[in-house]
């Protein structure tokens, strides 16, 4: 029997579109709608990349007063406990001695789904965590998977865009966001994981986390090293079949945040243990993917996995709005010992964040009490809506530094650590190890029968809704090249046989 080939399936599918030259806002061609502006291949994104922040800035004010992701979401409060002593790979304060205890806000969320909408649909899960520390307010903000869908902050705006509804019907639409992942092949990982069972947890508390991007880690000696933070559920990871999510919404489609505030009040206080990975910068080259790519877990068959810490939730909050939905967690909202890594998607993350708080809530929304960290904030930034925090000052009369009437000094102890770039080419480019597919067979490979089961028969509900075969075969090609069985498997209860494919 002649083998179905699907592989080449994506260079053979020829669509004739009339495509129009994409502009910014100024009217100005864009040249590159795909890959951010960095310092060399690998190097961090640069601020003078003007398309990338103003269409970020743009797309962080589509929508008021929701959030534009993450919008659904419920909150708790507690505390970490170090397990182990990090001093010798981070000055972060959290994780210096064992028994150290800080306090902490969590807010678990649904990705795309607005604020009213059901938590049993799929999507991804938001795990976002703000320490209280003596040093200031440290955010991990994260997903209950390790990857996402792209590598580029550029894509977000376009990625969320083809998930949201359509602004013609105003309808989640599997013939939009189908058409717009069947030309990104880097999401097939992410795909994968999501159309599993684990798009439908059985609850926040029954999730696990991770940071999704790797950070630098800065010790006091200046030494760095990247880290990758997980949070394993010590409930256990508990997920919904499709028929179970629906009976569940049937019942009752708040469930998640019910059952976490719940246990909560009960005293059945959900856990967390915190492992992290750590990848010397001479050993980030050298494996068979980027670590610093979103779209990349780090197997730990080759990254050990150290735990350092237990997470517990033990209060809820007592006023929804100004605990819950007023709280804002960044992934730069960083302490000494804590750096961004060169993670394009983490690089445009750390604007984005920022500006869409200050939209959503206000330029000072670091003075609601949620947000404040527990130390004195010492700085000049003023005024505009709601400022209260000049008026602590022994002078308010100097708000600007430096002064001779009322000294205020940086430490120097806290100073960015070096990083070198030699013979660097400012580039927009797509990185040259992408990898797209391999890490998506190794997970599929891992499923068991009725997990993979499950997986096609989810795919195949969403997929078969796509009116374009051209947009299924390409679909079916990115799930081939990570596995051929996975490919041949979603064909086939798409209804598609090998004549579908001949003269491609």
């Amino acid at each position: 029997m002649r083998k179905l080939n699907f592989i080449l399936i994506a260079l053979c599918i020829s669509m004739s579109v009339f495509a129009q030259d994409m502009t910014t806002n100024t009217g100005a061609p864009v040249g590159d709608n795909q890959n951010s502006k960095t310092a060399g291949e690998y190097g961090p994104v640069l601020l003078e990349d003007i398309h990338l922040i103003e269409k970020l800035a743009a797309f962080d004010r589509e929508r008021i007063p929701e959030r534009v992701v993450h919008a659904r979401g419920a909150g708790a409060f507690g505390y970490f406990e170090a397990s182990k002593d990090m001093s010798e790979f981070t000055m972060a304060a959290p994780f210096q001695e064992v028994g150290k205890k800080t306090e902490l806000a969590v807010r678990f969320s649904t990705v795309i789904h607005g604020k009213g909408s059901p938590e049993t649909a799929r999507d991804p899960r938001g795990f976002a965590v703000k320490f209280y520390t003596e040093q200031g307010n440290y955010d991990i903000v994260g997903n209950n998977l390790p990857i996402f869908f792209i590598r580029d902050a550029i894509k977000f705006p376009d990625m969320v865009h083809s998930l949201k509804p359509s602004p013609v019907t105003n309808k989640q639409d599997p013939n939009r966001f189908f058409d717009f992942f069947s030309n990104i092949p880097e999401s097939t990982h992410m795909i994968t994981r999501l159309w599993t069972d684990l798009g439908t947890p059985l609850g926040y508390q029954y999730m696990n986390g991770s940071s999704v991007h790797g950070f630098k880690w800065i010790n006091d000696k200046g030494e760095v090293i990247y880290v990758k933070y997980s949070w394993v559920s010590k409930q256990g990871e508990k997920n919904m079949s499709v028929k179970e999510a629906a009976m569940q919404q049937a019942k009752d489609w708040q469930h998640a945040t019910v059952s976490l505030r719940n246990d909560i009040e009960e005293g059945d206080y959900p856990q967390w243990d915190l492992y992290v990975q750590l990848i010397k910068p001479e050993d980030i080259h050298s494996f068979d993917f980027w670590p610093l790519d979103a779209t990349k877990d780090w197997p730990a068959d080759k990254i050990e996995k150290i735990k350092i810490g237990t997470m517990t939730l033990n209060r809820n909050p007592v006023n929804y709005f100004q605990e819950v939905e007023s709280i804002a967690f960044a992934p730069g909202s960083l302490i000494p010992g804590v750096e961004p890594s060169e993670d394009k998607l983490l690089q445009g993350r750390l604007f984005s964040y920022f500006d869409t708080h200050r939209h959503r809530l206000g330029p000072n929304y670091l003075q609601v009490d949620v947000n404040r960290p527990k130390g004195k904030v010492v700085n000049y930034n003023a005024d505009s809506y709601a400022s209260t925090r000049n008026q602590n000052f022994d002078n308010p009369d100097v708000n600007y530094q430096p002064s001779n009437k009322t000294p205020v000094a940086e430490n120097t102890t806290y100073r960015a650590s070096k990083t070198t770039l030699n013979n660097v080419t400012i580039t927009q480019q797509k990185i040259s190890k992408t990898n797209d597919f391999a890490q998506a067979g190794d997970f599929y490979r891992s499923l068991t029968d009725t997990e993979k089961d499950h997986l096609i028969s989810n795919l195949a509900g969403d997929l078969g809704q796509v009116t374009d075969k051209n947009i299924q075969k390409k679909m079916i090609t990115h799930f081939y090249r990570a596995d051929r069985d996975y490919g041949m498997r979603v064909a086939t209860a798409l209804g598609f046989d090998k004549e579908d494919f001949m003269g491609h």
